[in-house]
């Protein structure tokens, strides 16, 4: 039975489990198909009008008339095809969800982040927050400062108040305010006209402390933060958009958080800010969501899916992604053409989502596109394609010579 390829067999071993199969095509008989030529396996150039031996030992193969001659076109035995499990998915004219799948954490709402500075030095005394996160409310005494220079300050303010010099009065008052005492201290000052040699200090929110970089009796200076309070009721999750998908996103889109240790439970929210720079690492845009956190189940730093939908492209064929084959350099499918034929086909890829993909151009409505066994046809395929590709075969006299040469060397 003479085999119509240049091919006769791909062996693939499935050494897992000891099974082996071999892929042969254009294994069907074409005994009354004319031969237009033989070519050698593993040279194009070489070509007889007769079966026989190439240069290297190997039989010649028939190449016979109404097969492609660009070697893009492959035929599969039904065995084979079946022993592959080649599957095949349409390609569609229709809408593509531009879906954003990432992952982000989450943060503080640095919105309701405060940062607890005193503006003259001195020493942190009766330090009432004692480790990070603990929590504390509005106006809750969080440590006392003495303060040589606020210690003066008061001084200054209850002899102002004794001489009864307005304007001296409203200037002492003044750079109180400007020190950091609030008003109502101010107030008591004046009443009972007692200097306090330590100065106490209160929270401004409700919050946990997420930052305490001293320790009671410490020396700090204004430039030093003494603690951070944040508060829980919102929450922000940073999201990481890869480059490609950047020009999806857009701020107001509706997006989705899970959490893996809260299974089923989902959160809504928006795009809320979009960093105008990418991340010169990991190459991504990263994306700003808000969300309320009522009981406070999202905690800084967790780890989170997020889904961002970015809208839809209406009118552009679809296929599975699996079906794409990428190269590196370019972009392909393998279409079914019936019978077992099938062709390896360059196309251009657009935007994917999900498990679909954009095809801008070589694919059209309909097409049956491999998505299983895709990889072993195109490797036939290209094989073919390289084979006959190369350039036109030598003339008959060139032939002679190749034949006389190796006759010649024989005999050495």
């Amino acid at each position: 039975m003479k085999v119509n390829n240049m091919i006769k067999f791909l062996v693939l071993l499935m050494f897992a489990n000891g099974l082996s199969f071999a892929c042969a095509t254009n294994a069907v008989a074409q005994e009354e198909k004319e031969i237009l030529y033989w070519v050698a396996p593993m040279d194009a150039n070489y070509r007889r009008d007769k079966s026989g031996k190439s240069p290297m030992g190997m039989d010649l193969i028939p190449f016979y008339a109404g097969a492609d001659e660009d070697g893009s076109t492959v035929t599969i035995s039904p065995t084979v095809v079946q022993n592959l499990g080649v599957r095949t998915a349409k390609a569609e004219l229709t809408r593509l969800w531009r879906g954003i799948d990432t992952v982000g954490y989450v943060d503080y709402d640095e919105s309701k982040v405060s940062h607890i500075h005193l503006r003259t030095e001195g020493w942190i005394e009766k330090l009432a927050v004692k480790s990070e996160g603990e929590r504390v409310k509005k106006g809750d005494f969080l440590f006392s400062v003495y303060s040589p220079k606020l210690v003066n300050a008061q001084e200054e303010l209850v002899t102002a108040l004794a001489t009864g010099n307005k304007g001296l009065i409203r200037a002492t008052k003044e750079r109180l305010s400007a020190l950091g005492i609030s008003v109502s201290q101010i107030k008591k000052l004046q009443q009972d006209k007692k200097v306090k040699q330590r100065i106490s200090i209160y929270a401004s929110q409700d919050g946990v402390v997420s930052d305490l970089p001293v320790r009671e009796g410490m020396f700090v200076k204004p430039s030093q933060k003494v603690m951070s309070l944040g508060d829980l009721s919102s929450v922000w999750l940073l999201a990481e958009v890869f480059e490609r998908q950047s020009q999806w996103v857009e701020d107001g889109q509706s997006a989705e958080v899970s959490l893996s240790y809260i299974p089923g439970k989902t959160w809504e929210g928006e795009v809320e800010y979009i960093y105008p720079s990418l991340d010169p690492k990991t190459r991504t845009l990263k994306v700003r969501l808000r969300f309320d956190n009522p009981g406070e189940l999202l905690k800084p730093n967790m780890y989170a899916n997020v889904k961002i939908y970015g809208g839809a492209k209406e009118n552009t064929i679809v296929i599975p992604i699996e079906g794409l084959i990428r190269t590196g350099r370019d972009e392909r499918v393998i279409i079914a053409l019936g019978e077992g034929r099938f062709e390896a086909r360059d196309v251009t890829a657009g935007i994917e989502s999900g498990n679909f993909v954009e095809i801008i151009n070589g694919v059209n409505d309909g097409d049956k596109i491999v998505t299983s066994g895709q990889f072993l046809i195109d490797s036939e395929a290209s094989m073919r394609a390289s084979l006959m590709r190369m350039s036109e075969p030598a003339s008959e006299d060139m032939s002679d010579m190749q034949d006389a040469g190796n006759s010649s060397n024989g005999d050495m």
